[in-house]
């Protein structure tokens, strides 16, 4: 007797709250758009933390604590008035990289939360949904499992590394960058090809390349949690669009 999958609902129970794929996509668009927009600092930090909380909820409370520090030390960086004439002229620069770095962390905590909390096959299924077109989405899914497998193989690297006695940790790329560069880095651009190129030939043995409709074994539904955390996401921002909140 076969035991029935269970619903989406309660796979998402059991690793944490997580939404759906597509609405996860639509934080993604957002925080992107965030950066294309340029939006104030009180919008961009209020969609900031409404970003951070999903990753509470699936249970990466680490990641989550991570980047709000992060998000809270560039934006104090930020705020500082460093004197513009003098010999303290060149502080200017901290301001100014801590604000650039700022405005992309919005994109990293979403593409954060996004490819860590769904597998490539709900991310096809969500893509699929969405009408997206072959050609977005197989590099989609070869990008998804592309980094993973890269990281992999850093793991590798480091394990033979360290099995003959040859330091791969901690500050050793900042004290032995041309060791670094010999033992870490070559190898893992010259795999870098080998693996896209394997990954691609095994989206299209499972059949993502095939005309006609596909079938997906992963359920994926939008639910009324989904729809309300993305307009909660929208609001701030289209507040901005549309100048009542700056």
């Amino acid at each position: 007797m076969t035991t029935p999958a269970p619903p989406a609902d309660a796979a998402r129970g059991s690793h944490g709250l997580r939404l759906d794929p597509r609405a996860k996509l639509f934080l993604l668009l957002e925080a992107n758009l965030l950066l294309f927009f340029h939006v104030g600092t009180p919008t961009e930090a209020v969609l900031t933390a409404l970003f951070i909380v999903p990753l509470l909820l699936a249970g990466r409370v680490r990641s989550a604590v991570r980047f709000a520090v992060v998000y809270a030390a560039l934006l104090g960086l930020s705020l500082i008035e460093t004197p513009t004439s003098g010999g303290w002229a060149w502080l200017a620069i901290v301001p100014m990289l801590a604000v650039g770095i700022r405005m992309l962390l919005p994109c990293l905590i979403t593409g954060a939360y996004a490819f860590t909390t769904t597998s490539p096959g709900e991310f096809t299924a969500a893509l699929r949904r969405i009408h997206a077109p072959e050609a977005v989405v197989i590099p989609c899914i070869v990008v998804i499992r592309f980094f993973p497998t890269l990281r992999e193989d850093y793991r590798h690297i480091r394990d033979a590394m360290a099995l003959r006695g040859i330091p791969s940790g901690g500050g050793s790329p900042l004290r032995h960058p041309a060791q670094s560069l010999e033992y870490i880095i070559v190898p893992l651009l010259m795999n870098a090809n080998t693996v896209a190129q394997d990954l691609s030939v095994a989206a299209l043995t499972k059949g993502l390349g095939n005309p006609g409709r596909h079938t997906s074994m992963a359920d994926i539904r939008m639910t009324p949690l989904d729809w309300a955390y993305m307009a909660l996401c929208a609001v701030p921002f289209a507040l901005f669009l549309t100048g009542v909140w700056r």
